[in-house]
């Protein structure tokens, strides 16, 4: 086991172990694997270690979306405010829901196997949330498992998380109805996978406000997060000059970024299971429907936003991505 692997936090693996979520069979095989990779809860422990993400794909080899969904809502339910390590202090003394939202930005702390995208507006804030296993069935575990965590969090430090609606970009299983997590707070089938949380919901005030050590805490991860190691895949470093692009990039911009050739750059992000192309309309993809959400921008601004100088190029790409144009899916949306 490498314990830098992409995976989720050991003390929520902990909790998971003990709880009656997984079933005294998947226990069981867990703790084989532990065995057979020679690592200890004591180990896990003293090096804050992540739990690699391909066991659960060991203890359940016939997992589909349906199964990871319904594991998400189940994992997602014996979540305590413990289970996020350094997020934890500033998760209680939280002033706001707006300052839990915050502290999303800090994920990458606790876990590199999701990442979330921001994107304020008049109505709220949008979060993308985004896995990078490469196994959909386990993204779909885990960012089901983050926003469902993420309600039973609000829920827990406000009262009510009903406003707070996670969106899948898969169908909804048909036992998420066995579950206390009401149906009305889950939304399928949209464009991609996000949490909305509108406007009035971000100023609610947290039964536990402590401001001084809310602040003392950010300021920690803060200085945590600058001095993390960047990412050291290739796919990871173009997704992140992608993501933050205000133009359309190419594969030799990028490339020139990276100080190697193109053909070296395509045949690394082969290596790694992936194209440029696949990379670069993930980003644009996740990053158009994160702003077309946001109706104060219009889908012209939108396009130029992303790059594009011509409305029908952006129009034709997003069509060709999701069967819907721009206007037809904020249509769609108002259904949401």
């Amino acid at each position: 086991m490498t314990l830098s692997e992409a995976g989720v936090p050991y003390t929520a693996f902990a909790q998971l172990l003990e709880s009656q979520a997984l079933g005294a069979d998947a226990v069981a095989r867990f703790r084989a694997i532990m065995d057979r990779e020679g690592v200890t809860e004591a180990t896990l422990l003293q090096d804050d270690a992540q739990v690699p993400v391909r066991w659960f794909r060991e203890v359940y080899p016939t997992l589909d979306t349906e199964h990871a969904t319904d594991l998400g809502h189940t994992f997602a339910e014996q979540a305590q405010l413990t289970s996020f390590g350094p997020l934890s202090l500033p998760l209680i003394s939280a002033g706001s829901v707006a300052e839990i939202m915050e502290l999303l930005t800090y994920l990458p702390l606790i876990t590199t196997a999701v990442t979330t995208r921001f994107h304020p507006s008049v109505d709220g804030l949008t979060v993308g949330l985004t896995g990078h296993i490469g196994d959909p069935d386990l993204d779909c575990l885990l960012v089901t498992y983050c926003g469902s965590a993420l309600q039973r969090l609000i829920h827990m430090l406000v009262g009510d998380e009903s406003t707070v609606k996670l969106h899948t970009s898969w169908p909804a299983p048909a036992s998420i109805a066995q579950h206390d997590h009401p149906r009305g707070h889950l939304i399928a089938n949209a464009s991609m996978t996000f949490v909305h949380v509108p406007t009035e919901t971000l100023n609610e005030v947290c039964r536990f406000s402590d401001p001084v050590a809310y602040r003392l805490a950010i300021a920690d991860l803060r200085e945590s997060l600058e001095h993390k190691i960047e990412p050291t895949s290739y796919s990871d470093k173009v997704r992140m000059s992608l993501d933050e692009a205000r133009e359309l990039k190419t594969c030799q911009t990028v490339a020139d970024e990276l100080s190697m050739s193109a053909s070296t750059l395509k045949r690394r992000l082969q290596e790694e299971g992936t194209t440029f192309r696949d990379l670069l309309e993930t980003s644009l993809l996740e990053r158009a429907t994160l702003r077309l959400l946001d109706r104060s921008a219009s889908v012209s601004e939108v396009a130029i936003d992303l790059g594009y100088s011509d409305l029908t190029n952006f129009s034709h790409a997003f069509k060709r991505w999701t069967g819907q144009s721009p206007r037809q899916f904020r249509e769609s949306c108002q259904s949401w």
